[in-house]
């Protein structure tokens, strides 16, 4: 009878777990003798023969249970912590973010704007980024845009951004010379049901931070018409596809 050919899958969990149970195995003879223990001292331990603890650091160690194995792990005081690799289909803890950037920098680039992701206005504070600038060089116009996946805390952030636009117009500056329309400053907000309480809750307070045109905002960014003089807010769709504008009470 022709003998069942090997899948694919089986031959490489095969070599996975050599390689696996070679550095186990050797994590294990390691730390024994740096304990001044014998084979027969460490398996008297953890209830398994001398034979078995010599095999099992040989790296032939498969036919233990888990169970076995965490004991030799807890006798050596390395308790065995067995996981999986990450799922490459795991969306990133960012993604809501990520999402709005592409937005932002889709929308821009076919609005006109070259788009600048992360630009550090503090080079020696890499952390302090605005999360997207858009940049209009023939009508030396620069926009800065923070996409808002969950909103915190909002005079703090409101602040940051107010720092980052200053900050932006001293690049601005030294990039065109003269900037006769100032820096934008606009907020794109993920619109979940968290963000839209929040903004629902304190009307007053968002529209004194937001004053601009939110309609005009989005005119803005997707079609590259001059963007209101002073600082505005815009919803963006939970799936980061559109955005529209936040209308006030």
């Amino acid at each position: 009878m022709p003998t069942r050919r090997r899948t694919r899958l089986a031959l490489d969990a095969e070599r996975i777990n050599r390689e696996q149970l070679a550095r186990l195995g050797s994590d294990v003879r390691a730390a024994r003798l740096r304990r001044r223990l014998t084979q027969s001292q460490l398996g008297a331990r953890v209830g398994l023969a001398q034979t078995t603890v010599s095999a099992l650091e040989r790296g032939h160690g498969g036919g233990l249970s888990l169970d076995a194995w965490q004991r030799v792990g807890l006798a050596l005081g390395m308790p065995l912590r067995p996981a999986f690799q990450r799922d490459p289909r795991e969306e990133p803890v960012d993604a809501g973010h990520l999402l709005l950037q592409e937005l932002v920098i889709r929308l821009g680039r076919a609005a006109g704007f070259g788009a600048q992701l992360e630009l550090p206005t503090r080079p020696h504070e890499p952390w302090r980024s605005i999360d997207v600038t858009l940049a209009d060089d023939v009508r030396r116009r620069l926009i800065v845009v923070e996409c808002w996946n969950t909103i915190g805390d909002v005079g703090a952030a409101a602040r940051g951004s107010a720092r980052k636009a200053a900050e932006a117009k001293d690049i601005a500056t030294g990039r065109w010379g003269d900037v006769p329309h100032g820096v934008g400053l606009v907020w794109v907000v993920r619109a979940t049901a968290r963000n839209r309480a929040l903004i629902a809750r304190y009307p007053g307070v968002f529209a004194a931070r937001f004053p601009g045109s939110s309609a005009g905002w989005v005119l803005s960014l997707t079609s590259g018409r001059p963007p209101p003089a002073e600082p505005g807010l815009v919803w963006a769709s939970v799936d980061g596809t559109r955005i529209w504008p936040w209308r006030r009470r």
